[in-house]
């Protein structure tokens, strides 16, 4: 199985101590450079979450985009799109990955119509507990929250309990 995931999903993971489930569901991860550059900024006192694994762990491979032209077009016909998720949308195209871990919407819109399989950090949670990995995703949301300063809304939050059967 292929998979490219944007920053986000392993920044929050590191951050509440759970990255080892995308080893677990997925094997190898695959980062672009901006990707991996963004999680391992120079000139920072404090590292951001997944710095350390990013540049340790050897399940998470960083991989640069071949198509450097189809970024920047991503990038200047789309305002709110980011190198990172213009890098990991066009690696994930010339990988044909199986799926792109990406939580911004507006990346996940982009990605979607480029007909890419997308999911987001709470697929993820979602897919661990459904494969017996965790035994409930509404502790790891909640400390998601709390830790990471990760931003649901209320009705998106009910609604992974409820598809979580929680």
């Amino acid at each position: 199985m292929i998979v490219v995931s944007d920053t986000s999903p392993i920044t929050n993971l590191a951050a509440i101590e759970k990255l080892d489930l995308l080893h677990l569901l997925y094997g190898t991860i695959t980062i672009p450079v901006a990707v991996y550059n963004e999680l391992t900024p120079a000139g920072t006192d404090e590292p951001v979450p997944g710095t350390l694994e990013v540049q340790t762990l050897p399940w998470i491979v960083t991989r640069p985009v071949q198509n450097t032209r189809q970024v920047d077009e991503i990038l200047a016909a789309q305002r709110h799109i980011h190198l990172g998720e213009a890098e990991a949308i066009v690696l994930a195209l010339e990988l044909r990955s199986d799926l792109l871990l990406m939580d911004e919407r507006r990346g996940r819109a982009l990605a979607t119509d480029y007909q890419l399989k997308v999911t987001g950090l709470l697929g993820v949670l979602l897919q661990a507990k459904h494969q017996g990995a965790i035994p409930a995703v509404q502790p790891l949301i909640d400390q998601l929250i709390e830790d990471a300063k990760f931003r649901i809304e209320s009705k998106l939050y009910q609604h992974f309990l409820k598809l979580a059967e929680e």
